[in-house]
């Protein structure tokens, strides 16, 4: 494993085509593009890391999925009332669909999806309440204290968030958002603001794995129905070309990193700023691609 991870980080992790930063939040338009790393947590305990592993960097939508493990937990099956389980097909900031959908969002990894759990999550807690508890869970799956919110990129996100707000509103005006849309935005710019290293989050990643040795924080049928998500919108209008390339359940983060489940195998993270068209990791992607290749992982077969 570990010579494979180094293989992957000196080739594809030093290719030149690196891909677009996210230079619509100014913080994220800071960061080098040159990062590159990867890291495997398996099922039986064992760690394996390339690159820039011990760098911490903003997980941004990758928190979606430990916000919907929070959201489904206070709610249970009542928040698919609220928001839908179908690929988008569409940005992950676009609009249209809510309009013809009246307020209802198609995924909780579409931004406007993720506003709903969000919401959910705070019920009628303050906002520092609801990430404190998002910050206990993401500890305790990743068996690590040292992971906070980056304030500068929370700021930065909140002051570029008019999108956002607009598709906040649009819901709270057919009903479908509980609080008012700054409390929501202010949690969720601060959920994204989150920064981990790439082994942190391959740790975190194991509470998705449905085997003996992982942490039990949430149950065997959740794992399974936040996989299949993952699955089928983790990726936004990128999902179907992710599935097929590399046939693994996954959750990107316009921060540049990708969070890959191999269910009873491990979890996977991979980091890398620059952006494809659909505003996944580029190298991120091809990285997983070649891994899955090589090392024969898939949901598939």
């Amino acid at each position: 494993m570990q010579d494979l991870l180094t293989e992957i980080a000196d080739t594809v992790g030093r290719s030149e085509e690196r891909g677009k930063l996210a230079d619509y939040i100014p913080e994220l338009a800071k960061i080098d593009p040159g990062h590159f790393a990867i890291s495997v947590a398996t099922a039986d305990g064992s760690l394996f890391s390339a690159g820039d592993a011990r760098i911490p960097f903003s997980i941004q939508s990758i928190s979606k999925v430990f916000v919907l493990a929070l959201a489904l937990g206070r709610v249970g099956e009542a928040l698919w009332k609220r928001v839908g389980r179908e690929p988008s097909g569409q940005a992950f900031n676009s609009i249209l669909l809510l309009e013809r959908e009246k307020g209802i969002p198609r995924n909780p990894f579409i931004n406007a999806g993720a506003l709903v759990a969000a919401d959910t999550l705070l019920g009628a807690a303050a906002p520092g309440e609801a990430l404190s508890a998002l910050l206990r869970f993401i500890r305790s799956a990743a068996d690590q204290d040292d992971i906070h919110i980056n304030e500068a990129v929370a700021s930065s996100e909140l002051d570029t968030a008019d999108r956002n707000f607009a598709l906040a509103h649009y819901m709270r005006s057919y009903g479908n958002l509980e609080n008012s849309p700054d409390r929501v935005l202010g949690t969720y710019c601060h959920q994204c603001a989150i920064e981990m290293t790439c082994e942190q989050l391959a740790l975190a990643g194991r509470f998705l794995l449905d085997t003996g040795e992982m942490p039990h924080l949430v149950s065997r049928e959740r794992k399974r129905r936040i996989n299949s998500l993952m699955m089928t919108c983790g990726q936004y209008d990128g999902s179907g070309d992710f599935a097929f390339r590399v046939g693994l359940p996954a959750k990107s983060g316009v921060g540049g990193g990708i969070l890959v489940i191999a269910p009873g195998r491990g979890a996977i993270s991979v980091w890398s700023p620059g952006l494809n068209s659909y505003g996944n990791s580029k190298l991120g992607t091809e990285a997983m691609e070649a891994f899955t290749r090589k090392i024969g992982w898939s949901v598939f077969g």
